[in-house]
């Protein structure tokens, strides 16, 4: 943990700098991008028969978009108001008024031919509800009616038999605490949140690599450093008000470097709404843009290593900090073998990038006194996940980019909740303050008085699986109790997704609103539960944002939804019900008394107890986590993990396919457009020298398919690397496979090998085994 205090927000230049300037037409005007003006009176309109609400919710409240932490319209990085489109579009599920009830109880065959944004539209879910097998409509039912028939359920199952999971949908603080509580009072460790498909290798691979599961630096410390480098990461998309942060870096002399599969447009030009200069004439962003292949980011990675250890060779201290890694750092004799192992042609062929292109960045890099890494789920979601965190970790510790101002690892977080839950521990591999180990577990048993099971729990991917065991197995999961999310949209192959909620006998579907998922079947019922918003939770709730900053949200006054209850009051109620001779261990007088007890069941949430008015806030650990080189681990260093080039398994001819984001906020789809390069949700981005050879038109009809599925839409030409293909997410997940975990952190594989073809070609085959022989190719190279 460090010393040294954040110093809360700096004053941005107002002087302009037409160098960074896109152009001076003003407002971009015959360019794609995005319309925030007329986005924002959209919005505006939207709540507009709820408009006081929503202004306080934007005012007074943390923000429950993204992580970065905006509380009313201030963070703490830089002064001035801070809105963007992402939050504007997410305020109308707070604002909402409850669905209608004739279509509330309409034939639920009618609900399932709305998809999940029609069915966001409705509204807000008003009161419980239930429905069995062959009920046609959601039935009403009362609190205490759909509490006892959970807490009977519970009782009657072994606890490897029921799990738990929570989305990050605005999920404070205090209901993944007593999520995580709950469980292990009932006896189960079946508990999993949304970072297990986002993040989870993130904190995997820093914890074993630095010791510490979360960023290691600041915001601010974009602003200022050397190299501000973003692996895998669009987050002028998915963190917009982070290009506010680019455009104060650039004007400071920062380089910024963007490596992608895709040349994402929004990482080069971007109008930033609240500063005047760019929303005239934009900013350009991005100083240099590496087109790795996907799943090359490894094989590029030990190309610029390789490059420091030739510059080592030929004049020590030229590439590395010895005297950093001297005192700091753990294992460089075992990662310089395995990188000098590699031939400069391996790593070419794996990474997509040439020796040329990946010395220039080492050259960069090595002759730089600061840098801050910045990744997202470009590196994260794989099947090789952690190693790619790993990897980073590596370049940073052998330059000595750690500990120190403008330095630092970024794993930046795309929801406001979701870096809170492992940290609470609503997680099957940690509890509140630490991991899962004997010792942590003592430490918290002392806090809970009550024991902890000891056994590892299922995380979700093995927890929906679990639906299909047989009958008697005491892993077979039989009730699912789930706070938000939608599986059918988050996990890849979406058909057995639906068989394993299926197989489900009792799910719960404790949410703000409907989406696909509730409409599914269970053996025995599924109840729905109305949940509050963050602004409605009595007491506030708090968040942490990507950089540890633990932010209280007020309670707002405004119109409720009857019946809707705090999420973390409704898990207390639960519990007390299946164990009422021990309900006194489980009760909360109010959310203030959580807050109170995170600081003693979590060291490094000591001051959260004071968090109780608009504007409260502390960061966790300093402002630099990891300062001075002296890392959380048994020994006080980091360290280097020495790793092999991953395969990649794609046949000649072949592509391999990952999926990105277009304009939406995680599965919740605000456009069928994307307004940085037009595309369409069914578009499939191709590079024009790919679709050159297969004599593709732009536009025209393709289908990308393998053994898992097949998807059609149109091809669309774009600057992606050749080789390499581009879907949304999360239409493509039906091509994705299921079943194929990371094996350290146990994030879903998110990436695939594919056929692409002209769709007037797949579908004149009229012998099917044209299809099937070329899918034969891709499950031949898989095994």
């Amino acid at each position: 943990m460090g010393k040294t205090k954040h110093t809360g927000p700096i004053k941005l230049s107002k002087k302009p700098d037409p160098s960074l300037w896109v152009s001076k037409v003003p407002f971009g005007l015959g360019k794609v991008k995005p319309h925030h003006i007329r986005d924002t009176i959209k919005v505006a309109w939207e709540n507009k028969d709820r408009l006081p609400y929503a202004t306080r919710i934007l005012t007074q409240g943390v923000c429950d978009g993204c992580a970065l932490g905006v509380q009313g319209l201030k963070d703490q990085t830089l002064t001035g108001p801070h809105l963007c489109t992402t939050r504007l579009n997410v305020l109308r599920l707070n604002t909402m008024p409850a669905i209608n009830k004739a279509i509330l109880h309409a034939d639920i065959d009618e609900l399932r031919k709305m998809n999940s944004t029609e069915l966001r539209q409705l509204g807000r879910i008003p009161y419980p509800l239930i429905r069995k097998p062959y009920d046609q409509k959601f039935q009403r039912i009362s609190w205490n009616e759909a509490l006892d028939y959970i807490a009977k359920k519970m009782r009657a199952l072994h606890p490897k038999q029921l799990s738990f999971y929570s989305t990050s949908r605005g999920i404070t603080n205090e209901t993944y605490y007593v999520l995580g509580k709950v469980a292990r009072f009932l006896g189960t460790n079946n508990i999993d949140n949304a970072s297990r498909i986002c993040h989870s290798p993130s904190k995997t691979a820093l914890t074993r690599s630095v010791g510490v599961g979360a960023s290691t630096c600041n915001y601010k410390d974009w602003i200022g450093t050397e190299v501000l480098l973003f692996w895998g990461s669009v987050a002028a998309n998915n963190q917009p008000v982070s290009t506010k942060y680019m455009y104060a870096a650039k004007k400071q002399g920062t380089k910024i470097i963007v490596i992608n599969p895709y040349h994402e447009p929004s990482m080069d030009e971007y109008w930033i709404p609240s500063i005047g200069e760019s929303a005239l004439f934009g900013t350009k962003i991005a100083d240099d843009v590496y087109q790795v292949n996907i799943g090359g980011d490894i094989a590029f990675m030990h190309g610029i290593m390789k490059h420091w250890f030739e510059m080592e060779n030929e004049k020590p201290g030229s590439a590395l900090d010895h005297a950093f890694i001297q005192a700091h750092v753990n294992g460089l004799d075992a990662l310089q073998r395995k990188v000098e192992a590699h031939t400069w042609e391996q790593l070419e062929q794996s990474s997509g990038i040439s020796k040329q292109r990946m010395i220039e960045l080492a050259s960069l890099l090595a002759n730089s006194k600061s840098a801050v890494f910045v990744w997202s789920m470009g590196l994260t979601q794989h099947r090789f996940g952690t190693d790619n965190i790993s990897q980073v970790a590596n370049l940073a510790l052998l330059r000595g980019f750690l500990g120190r101002e403008h330095c630092g690892l970024m794993p930046i977080r795309g929801h406001s909740g979701v870096q809170g839950s492992g940290e609470m521990g609503a997680d099957p591999f940690s509890l509140p303050g630490g991991s899962m180990n004997d010792e942590q577990r003592e430490r918290v048993e002392k806090v809970w008085n009550f024991d902890i099971p000891t056994w590892q729990g299922d995380i979700v991917g093995e927890s929906l699986e679990h639906a299909h065991l047989p009958e008697e197995h005491e892993r077979k999961l039989k009730l699912y109790y789930m706070s938000g999310g939608n599986f059918l949209e988050t996990m890849p192959n979406p058909d057995y997704i639906q068989s394993c909620l299926e197989q489900v006998e009792l799910r719960v579907h404790q949410d703000i609103i409907f989406n696909t998922s509730t409409l599914v079947d269970a053996k025995e019922a599924v109840i729905v539960l109305p949940a509050m918003t963050r602004y409605e939770q009595p007491g506030g709730g708090t968040s942490t944002s990507t950089e540890r900053m633990v932010y209280f949200s007020p309670e707002i006054k405004g119109p409720r939804i009857e019946e809707a209850r705090s999420e973390w009051e409704v898990y207390v109620d639960v519990a007390k019900r299946v164990r009422p001779e021990a309900k006194d261990i489980i009760h909360f007088k109010d959310a203030r008394a959580i807050r109170e007890e995170i600081a003693k069941a979590a060291p490094n949430y000591d001051g959260i107890q004071h968090l109780n008015e608009k504007g409260d806030l502390f960061q966790w650990g300093g402002a630099w986590l990891c300062e001075d080189g002296v890392c959380p681990t048994t020994d006080g260093k980091g360290n280097l993990i020495a790793m092999d080039i991953p395969e990649l398994r794609k046949p000649e001819g072949h592509f391999y396919v990952t999926t990105r984001r277009g304009k939406q906020f995680n599965s919740m789809i605000y456009s069928e457009t994307d307004p940085f390069n037009n595309a369409h949700r069914d578009d499939i981005l191709v590079s024009k020298q790919d679709a050159d050879t297969l004599d593709i038109q732009d536009g025209e009809n393709v289908v990308v398919y393998n053994q898992h599925g097949l998807y059609a839409g149109r091809a669309k030409f774009a600057p992606v690397k050749t080789g390499n293909l581009e879907v949304h997410w999360p239409e493509g997940n039906v091509l994705i496979p299921k079943g194929i975990y990371e094996q350290y952190a146990g994030i879903p594989e998110y990436n695939t090998a594919v056929i692409l073809e002209k769709a007037v070609t797949y579908y004149a085959q009229k012998d099917v085994k044209y299809a099937e022989k070329r899918v034969e190719e891709l499950e031949i190279d898989s095994h």
